[in-house]
């Protein structure tokens, strides 16, 4: 039975773990993606971005999430943007002019099988005209970044594909195989910073801010050597020659950007009205990393928003939610935040769960001056 029939509005949650930062949890291939299905099963609907959903090779579709990249993500909490689901978009598979003749067969075998096997539905694709020239760098905080030395060939090519019909942008970019051995052996080992997260994340903001279509990028890189010690997290990497799946299937149902700003009413929800459109104002929480609170989403989602912290989810950051004066209320784990999700979906206070309950105290009035004496009062005829 749907939210609205219990006489209720659906409860719309946002799981967000930030890119490039080193995340103990999500900060590696898909690990964050078995935290958004458990949360997807306690909430009517679950907003979340790339990087939690994307897993290389392997993906979980997930009914009632919507797939939003991350700068599209901000502008829909800041309430300029809001969230018009689909019941399907086509696909334009950009391909950077850097990528190697073999390599890009290869990443056009993944295209061929999503089109064959998951049914999924892609315009031809567009070799950019110039190579777009990634490059990688590392803050002092140890969190990684990286730009493109040509955004222009880059958007040039995406308007290509958005004019022969696509509605979503998949990008594969040519990144550098040089990557600092001691980080990639770190991160291979499920203890560093993703050296590449940085970068990927620049290249889709571009295409969103400027186009505002959904868009994902999947890196292509020569396959490394087998290394049998490589850690659960990051194994999914190791599957094959390209990450490009994930990003298709989830680009595949993500949810279009309708321009703001609006309100949206109590019961309209993009997963119980045909056509409605979820707006900042409908979400009931937001799950953070305790260490990474200085994000847009969580700051612009305001007071009205339960804001949960993960102290579990370490990263490189060290910005709480104190220091920051967001309300949020901090808890050890994920398996406590999603149990705190469902007793404030459920309306059940959480010390309702407890084994104290402290009294309720007398909320004292304050002392305020007294009214003029009455002959002061003019009298009224």
């Amino acid at each position: 039975m749907s939210p609205a029939a219990l006489g209720r509005r659906p409860y719309t949650a946002v799981l967000v773990v930030p890119t490039g930062i080193g995340a103990a949890v999500g900060g590696y291939a898909g690990d964050a993606l078995p935290v958004a299905r458990a949360i997807a099963s306690v909430v009517d609907t679950l907003i979340t971005h790339p990087n939690v959903m994307n897993g290389a090779q392997l993906y979980w579709p997930l009914p009632n999430a919507c797939y939003v990249e991350g700068y599209g993500l901000d502008q829909f909490a800041a309430g300029r943007w809001g969230l018009r689901p689909v019941h399907r978009n086509r696909i334009g598979l950009v391909l950077d002019a850097a990528i190697e003749v073999d390599l890009r067969w290869r990443h056009l075998q993944a295209a061929d099988a999503a089109r064959a096997t998951l049914g999924l539905d892609l315009t031809d694709y567009v070799v950019t005209d110039a190579p777009l020239g990634v490059e990688l760098r590392t803050a002092a905080s140890g969190a990684t970044w990286g730009t493109i030395q040509r955004p222009d060939s880059l958007l040039r090519a995406a308007e290509r594909a958005i004019a022969a019909g696509a509605d979503a942008i998949a990008v594969v970019a040519r990144f550098p195989d040089d990557i600092d051995t001691d980080a990639l052996q770190d991160y291979r080992q499920g203890q560093g910073v993703d050296p590449l997260a940085g970068a990927e994340a620049v290249i889709s903001h571009l295409i969103v801010r400027t186009l505002r279509v959904p868009c994902a990028h999947a890196p292509a890189l020569s396959p490394l050597p087998l290394d049998a010690s490589i850690s659960p997290k990051s194994a999914a990497e190791e599957l094959g020659y390209t990450f490009l799946p994930c990003v298709l299937a989830g680009l595949s149902r993500a949810p279009q950007f309708v321009v703001g700003p609006a309100l949206g009413s109590a019961l309209d929800s993009p997963w119980s009205q045909a056509g409605g459109t979820l707006w900042a104002d409908q979400v009931d929480a937001i799950v953070v990393p305790a260490s990474a609170c200085g994000g847009s989403a969580l700051l612009s989602l305001g007071p009205q928003t339960l804001a949960i912290a993960v102290e579990a989810n370490t990263t490189t950051l060290a910005v709480g939610p104190e220091s920051l004066g967001v309300p949020a209320v901090r808890v050890a784990s994920y398996l406590e935040a999603i149990g705190l999700l469902a007793a404030h979906r459920a309306g059940i206070h959480p010390q309702a769960l407890t084994a104290q309950m402290p009294h309720l105290k007398e909320l004292r009035q304050e002392l305020r001056p007294g009214p003029p004496a009455a002959e002061s009062l003019p009298l009224g005829r």
